[in-house]
C-alpha cells in the first residue's frame, strides 16, 4: 500500500494531496499585525457554520472586532435564506469575520456584504488571475467555458447590537464532477493562475481591510469611499433584464439599472417606474 493508498483508507487529512490544509501560523504572520484590523486569525477542521460559530463567540464576549474564522470543512454552511452550502473538505475559502463599524450609520451596513463582494472579487482576481463578477446581493461569478458560474457567496449577520458577522464561501479546486449543481463553478474550472489557499485568503483579507478602512472613513458612505461606483462597475446584474421575485407570488420584471445609496437594486420596468428592491425584500433574482 502506497503513502497516498494509506492516507485514503485513514481519511486523514492529507488523504487529499492536491487539497493540502491551510498553515494557521503563516496566515497569522501575515494578517495579524498591531495597528491592522485582524487581531486573530483561528483554523477549525469542521464546524457547521463559521457564521453561527461567530456569532455566538461575539454575543458572548469571547470575540472582538477582527476577528477571523475559517473552516476546512462546513456541514451546515448558510447562503442567504437559510439556502444550504457544501463542498469537499479542503476545496475552497469558508471564513467569517466580525465587524463592529461604529463609524457608519446602522442604514449603511446593509453596504457591508456588497463591500465584501467587492473586496473578494479585488482579491481573488490578484491572486488567482480570474475575474469575478458580482451578481446583486451576495453571489460572486466566473466564467467556465464562456458560461456565467456561481462560485461562492456572501452572508452578512447581525451579532448584537453593535457587530455584524460576515462570511464568505468561494469554491477554490471544486471540480467538475464535484459540482452540486451545474450552475456551479469554482477558481479551478475558471483557470486560476494559483489555487493556493493560503495565498488567496491572504489577498482576499488583505483587500477587504482596505475596503474596510476606507468606508468607515467616509463613515459608511458608499458614494465618497468610492465603493459605489466600483460595485457598479463590477455587478453583472445591471444592464440586464431581471425578475425579481418578491415575498406573496409578487415580482417585478425590468430592466436593473442601478444600485442606490442604500445598496439596493434599482429595477427600471416597462411601466417607465422605477423600484428599488433591498436584498432583504427579495426571495429569488432571476434572468427574466
Amino acid at each position: 500500500m502506497t503513502p497516498r493508498d494509506a492516507a485514503d483508507a485513514g481519511g486523514g487529512r492529507w488523504s487529499d494531496l492536491d487539497r493540502p490544509p491551510l498553515n494557521v501560523t503563516a496566515l497569522r504572520r501575515g494578517l495579524v499585525r498591531e495597528g491592522g484590523l485582524w487581531t486573530g486569525v483561528d483554523v477549525v477542521q469542521r464546524t457547521g457554520s463559521t457564521n453561527s460559530d461567530l456569532v455566538a463567540a461575539a454575543s458572548a464576549g469571547r470575540a472582538v472586532e477582527g476577528a477571523v474564522l475559517v473552516a476546512e470543512e462546513q456541514t451546515t454552511g448558510r447562503g442567504r435564506l437559510d439556502r444550504r452550502w457544501t463542498a469537499p473538505p479542503r476545496s475552497g475559502l469558508f471564513f467569517s469575520v466580525l465587524l463592529t463599524p461604529r463609524e457608519a450609520p446602522v442604514s449603511h451596513w446593509g453596504w457591508l456584504p456588497l463591500l465584501t463582494g467587492v473586496a473578494v472579487a479585488t482579491g481573488l482576481s490578484k491572486a488567482a488571475g480570474v475575474d469575478t463578477a458580482l451578481k446583486w446581493p451576495n453571489d460572486l461569478l466566473v466564467t467556465v467555458g464562456g458560461e456565467e458560474r456561481k462560485a461562492g457567496g456572501i452572508l452578512a449577520e447581525r451579532a448584537g447590537e453593535s457587530a455584524v458577522v460576515v462570511g464568505v464561501g468561494v469554491n477554490v479546486t471544486l471540480r467538475a464532477e464535484e459540482l452540486p449543481v451545474p450552475q456551479a463553478g469554482s477558481l479551478a474550472l475558471a483557470g486560476a493562475v494559483s489555487t493556493d489557499r493560503d495565498t488567496l485568503l491572504r489577498s482576499v483579507l488583505r483587500s477587504l481591510e482596505e475596503w474596510y478602512g476606507r468606508w468607515r472613513e467616509a463613515g459608511g458612505d458608499p458614494a465618497r469611499c468610492g465603493l459605489q461606483e466600483t460595485y457598479a462597475a463590477g455587478c453583472a446584474t445591471l444592464g440586464r433584464t431581471v425578475r425579481a421575485e418578491l415575498p406573496g407570488d409578487r415580482s417585478i420584471v425590468g430592466e436593473a439599472v442601478a444600485v442606490d445609496g442604500d445598496g439596493r437594486l434599482v429595477i427600471a420596468t416597462g411601466e417607465g417606474v422605477q423600484e428599488p428592491v433591498g436584498a432583504g425584500d427579495i426571495v429569488h433574482l432571476r434572468p427574466a
